[in-house]
C-alpha cells in the first residue's frame, strides 16, 4: 500500500489523469442509470400511483399507454366476486390539445373514476382552484411551457370540446412527447367519444382480509376473455415492455456500458504507462526476492487508489449536476443507492485496467537491473 502511494505521488500528473478519467466514466455510468431507472419509474408511473390491488385489462395489453376496448359491465362482473371491495375504470387516449396561440399539442388524456387511489391525479381529490367546474383537467406541472398554459384556470379545447385547466400535478412527466391530461372519467369519455359500454381498464380493491392472488384467480375464472393483474405485476410487465420491445432500454443500456468501456481503456492506458516508467523499479523488487503477490498487490492497490478517488469526484459531480439536469428532464429519477451501486463497476473496472500493468511487471527479467 505505502509503495503504491509512493508511486502515484511520484507520478502525480498521470495520477490525476487516471482518476479524471474514472470520474468521467462513473459520472457517464451515473447519468445513463438514472436515465434507465427514471425511464422505468415513468413506464409504470399511472400503475403504480392507482394504488388498487388489481387490474383488469384486455388480452395482451402490453403497457398502460396502450390500451384496447373492455366491456364496462366487467366492472359490475367483478364487483360481484367474494373479496373485491371496490371496482373503478380508467380510461386512456391520445387526444389533439389546442394551445390558447391556436396551435395543436398531441396529449394523452386519462380519465379516472373516484374510486381510484387519492394519489392519482383526478380533478377534485387535489385543493384546486374551481376544481368542481364539470369540465375541469388537470396538467402535470412539467407540461407547463408546452401546453402553454401560464394562468390558471385557462380555457382549453380536447378534441374540438372545452375543457378548463384548473390545478396542476407533480411527478407525472412522460417521456413519450404526449404530456398527461386528467380528466374525470366521465368528462374524458366524453372528450375521446368513449361509448357508455365500453372502457378501457378496470381497477379493483380487495377487501383487507382476503389474499389478493385468490381474488385474482377468482376473477380470472370469472372473466376468461381477458387478463387479471396484480398491481406489481402489470406495472413489471410495463416497465419490460419500454426497456426490451421499444429499443430506448437498450440504447441506455448501451450507452452505460460504453462508459465503462471508455473508462476501462483510459484508466488501462494511464497504470501500463506508470508501470513501464517504473519497471525497473520493479525489476529491482524481484530481484530483491519480492514475491510475485507483492507485486500483484502493489499495482492492483495503485489502481483501487485511482479508482476512489475518481468515484469520490464522480459523486459529487453528480449531485451538483443531476438536479439542475432532473429540471430539464423531469422523469430522470437518482435514486439514493444508484451512486453507491456505481462503486461496484469502479472496482470492477480498476481491476480489470491492472491486467496489462501486472503482466509487465511480472515478466520483468529481474537481472535488467545489473546491465549498464
Amino acid at each position: 500500500m505505502r509503495l503504491a502511494c509512493l508511486n502515484l505521488r511520484h507520478a502525480a500528473g498521470r495520477f490525476l489523469v487516471t482518476a479524471a478519467g474514472v470520474a468521467g466514466a462513473v459520472f457517464l455510468m451515473t447519468l445513463q442509470g438514472s436515465i434507465l431507472v427514471g425511464f422505468l419509474r415513468a413506464g409504470s408511473k399511472l400503475i403504480d400511483a392507482a394504488g388498487s390491488d388489481l387490474w383488469i385489462t384486455a388480452r395482451g395489453i402490453p403497457c398502460f399507454e396502450f390500451p384496447a376496448p373492455l366491456e364496462s359491465r366487467l366492472a359490475d362482473i367483478a364487483h360481484s366476486v367474494r373479496g373485491v371491495a371496490s371496482t373503478a375504470r380508467i380510461c386512456v387516449r391520445t387526444a389533439q390539445f389546442k394551445r390558447r396561440d391556436g396551435n395543436q399539442q398531441l396529449v394523452t388524456i386519462v380519465g379516472a373514476e373516484d374510486g381510484v387511489d387519492k394519489s392519482f391525479p383526478v380533478p377534485g381529490a387535489q385543493d384546486a382552484p374551481d376544481s368542481t367546474y364539470p369540465e375541469a383537467v388537470l396538467i402535470d406541472r412539467s407540461s407547463v411551457e408546452a401546453l402553454d398554459v401560464s394562468t390558471l384556470p385557462a380555457d382549453v379545447e380536447i378534441n374540438g370540446r372545452r375543457a378548463r385547466v384548473v390545478g396542476e400535478a407533480s411527478g407525472f412527466s412522460t417521456f413519450l412527447g404526449t404530456p398527461y391530461v386528467f380528466s374525470s372519467y366521465r368528462n374524458a369519455a366524453r372528450h375521446l367519444g368513449l361509448d357508455a359500454e365500453q372502457t378501457m381498464y378496470i381497477l379493483a380493491r380487495v377487501d383487507p382480509p382476503a389474499d389478493v392472488e385468490s381474488v385474482k384467480r377468482a376473477l380470472q375464472a370469472r372473466l376468461s376473455n381477458v387478463d387479471v393483474w396484480t398491481r406489481d405485476e402489470f406495472a413489471r410487465r410495463s416497465r419490460l415492455y419500454w426497456l426490451t420491445q421499444t429499443g430506448a432500454g437498450g440504447a441506455i443500456l448501451t450507452a452505460a456500458l460504453l462508459a465503462f468501456v471508455i473508462g476501462l481503456a483510459i484508466v488501462s492506458q494511464a497504470l501500463f504507462a506508470s508501470t513501464m516508467e517504473h519497471l525497473e523499479e520493479f525489476a529491482t523488487l524481484r530481484a530483491l526476492g519480492a514475491s510475485k503477490a507483492f507485486i500483484v498487490r502493489t499495482i492492483l492497490f495503485q489502481s483501487l487508489i485511482c479508482g476512489v478517488a475518481g468515484y469520490g469526484t464522480a459523486v459529487l459531480a453528480a449531485m451538483g449536476l443531476l438536479q439542475p439536469l432532473q429540471e430539464a428532464i423531469p422523469w430522470i429519477y437518482t435514486p439514493w443507492w444508484l451512486p453507491m451501486l456505481m462503486f461496484v463497476p469502479t472496482c470492477v473496472m480498476c481491476g480489470l485496467a491492472s491486467v496489462l500493468s501486472v503482466r509487465a511487471a511480472l515478466t520483468v527479467d529481474p537481472a535488467r537491473v545489473f546491465r549498464a
